[in-house]
């Protein structure tokens, strides 16, 4: 799956996954990585998700997008004002507590998330095919120093009934994934298909959804 895919969706405006509104899970579980006020939480492959607005209000956000598009339309919709930058091949966009690099996430270098003590990901892991996962997950890993924590929302569901993206990743690949340098502990499991009606229009017959707790090691 190569940039251009993305862009085109934004450009198409074929963003069914963007969510309007907060996750809940994220209020009820993020207290669980125990970090403190103030520290920085990383979003990696963050689109317009109204989480950051969430995250914001108590720590400092950065995130990371491939389409400006997508950072426009989020600092637009949202009302709020952002000062510009390059940082070498990022377009940076800041504002009070919250910073969106866009730009390639495999461009990231560590020296630009040396702040980050928490990660979320709602929307990256899920938004990979197969063969993108490993080095999305090897590519955050050596970025991050620890201690960082992370909670990662993932989906369960027969793709042969439906082809993401949102691909389905099931525990076990998590930990096939992670489970080298973190550890992982899940929290939640919840079949949400109730509440999803553009999947069970594409043919779902259930969606479960899984949120973990994951702290690296090393």
């Amino acid at each position: 799956m190569e940039p251009d895919f993305w862009h085109q969706r934004w450009q198409d405006k074929l963003t069914g996954f963007h969510q309007r509104e907060f996750n809940p899970h994220l209020a009820t579980f993020w207290s669980r990585l125990q970090i403190q006020p103030g520290e920085q939480v990383f979003v990696p492959l963050c689109g317009k998700s109204l989480d950051m607005l969430w995250l914001r209000e108590g720590y400092s956000v950065l995130g990371v997008e491939l389409s400006p598009i997508a950072v426009e339309e989020f600092y637009v919709e949202n009302g709020l004002v952002a000062t510009h930058r390059r940082q070498g091949t990022f377009s940076v966009s800041e504002t009070d507590n919250l910073c969106l690099l866009c730009g390639d996430y495999f461009d990231l270098q560590p020296a630009q998330l040396q702040r980050v003590r928490a990660v979320y990901d709602r929307a990256a892991l899920v938004a990979l095919p197969t063969d993108m996962r490993p080095p999305y997950v090897s590519r955050l890993t050596s970025l991050l120093s620890a201690p960082v924590s992370m909670l990662l929302v993932a989906m369960e569901y027969d793709q042969q009934q439906m082809k993401g993206p949102p691909f389905a990743v099931d525990e076990k690949e998590i930990r096939d994934l992670f489970e080298l340098h973190w550890s992982i502990q899940l929290l939640h499991e919840e079949n949400i298909l109730a509440n999803e009606p553009r999947f069970r229009e594409r043919g779902l017959s259930r969606l479960s959804e899984k949120i973990y707790l994951l702290n690296k090691s090393t």
